[in-house]
């Protein structure tokens, strides 16, 4: 997908412009600090939006699907700059009770282009809100040439804040600051933008840089799931549970982390420990489970419960033999399956 493709609008033919991504990676140096800007890394659904001046509104997500729809509440941004063009790249998020985006609400939202009826219904229950954080046209003037910071004063300058949309602040500098900010107050990460980097459409760039946070915890080996392609014979997954209210919950699948060595002796392990029981209570829907009697300790990391307990992300860091599976308990929900 390439920057010179174009969708049709009443009002004016907007240049289609496929998002920037950003690299995973750390922070800058201390020395570098100063050359880059700090963003809160959200939670939600990447979008571009584009204003084509006559008062519509069209949402494009990252794989360059019409997304408009799914969340008529946005449609009003489509005025905000009333008949100025702009297209405006930007995160649509859900939020929880405490104002932190929930990536388990959103999911309720998202994928309902298709059915307006049902978006309109979710939308009254579930609102979404729209982060903007950058400005890649504007009036008649294409800006992705333009570095980063002369196309964020220009979205700042736009003043678009409005009843489900809003222009985040950034941080010049500080990152070190900006990041222990995020984990302080639970979110998701933070991305770090070169403040001389000009937007690359479509392209995974180093100018970006995604730091996510992530928590460990350990859990307890209740089954698996087998592997398909080069790791046909080994498990694809471990499924795993940590106790709560007497019982091993069901916590998530964790399906990477390992080396094919490792994977080799995870099966083993698993292979002594087979059973047909499953000893999560609930059973959770796992088709084409193996259960495993759960003696297996493991430690994985992990960027975010959910709000029925499970675990988001994760990843295996290593077993834990000097662990027993009874200290794997947790502050999970009642019924982390409801």
């Amino acid at each position: 997908m390439t920057a010179d493709r174009f969708v049709d609008t009443s009002a004016v033919t907007l240049p289609l412009i496929p998002p920037m991504l950003a690299t995973p990676g750390s922070l800058p140096s201390p020395a570098q600090d100063a050359r880059w800007a700090y963003e809160t890394k959200q939670d939600g659904q990447r979008m571009v939006a584009y204003l084509p001046g006559d008062g519509s509104l069209l949402l494009r997500a990252r794989s360059g699907e019409e997304i408009t729809a799914a969340y008529p509440e946005l449609r009003p941004l489509g005025r905000a700059l009333g008949t100025t063009p702009a297209i405006l790249d930007g995160e649509i998020l859900a939020l929880d009770e405490a104002g932190r985006a929930s990536f388990q609400l959103l999911q309720g939202r998202m994928g309902l282009a298709h059915a307006p009826g049902l978006a309109a219904r979710r939308a009254a229950r579930i609102p979404v809100h729209a982060v903007l954080f950058d400005v890649l046209y504007l009036g008649t003037e294409p800006l992705i040439r333009l570095p980063y910071v002369e196309r964020r004063e220009r979205l700042e300058a736009l003043g678009l804040d409005g009843p489900y949309w809003s222009t985040p602040a950034a941080v010049f500098g500080h990152g070190a600051q900006a990041l222990a900010a995020t984990r302080e107050h639970g979110l998701e990460g933070l991305v770090c933008k070169r403040l001389d980097s000009v937007y690359e459409p479509g392209v995974r760039s180093r100018a970006w840089i995604k730091i996510r946070n992530m928590r460990s915890e350990d859990v307890v080996v209740g089954g698996w799931l087998p592997g398909k392609g080069r790791l046909t014979g080994l498990p694809g997954a471990v499924l795993v549970g940590q106790r709560g209210g007497g019982k091993l919950r069901y916590v998530g699948s964790v399906g990477t982390g390992w080396s094919e060595a490792e994977r080799s002796e995870l099966a083993a392990l698993l292979a002594d420990l087979a059973t047909d029981v499953c000893p999560f209570d609930p059973v959770p829907a796992a088709r084409g489970a193996h259960w495993v009697l759960p003696r297996l300790v493991g430690e994985v990391r992990y960027s975010v419960r959910t709000r029925a307990g499970m675990l988001r992300q994760p990843s295996w860091l290593r077993l834990r033999p000097d662990l027993a599976p009874e200290e794997s308990a947790a502050d999970l929900p009642d019924d982390p399956l409801r």
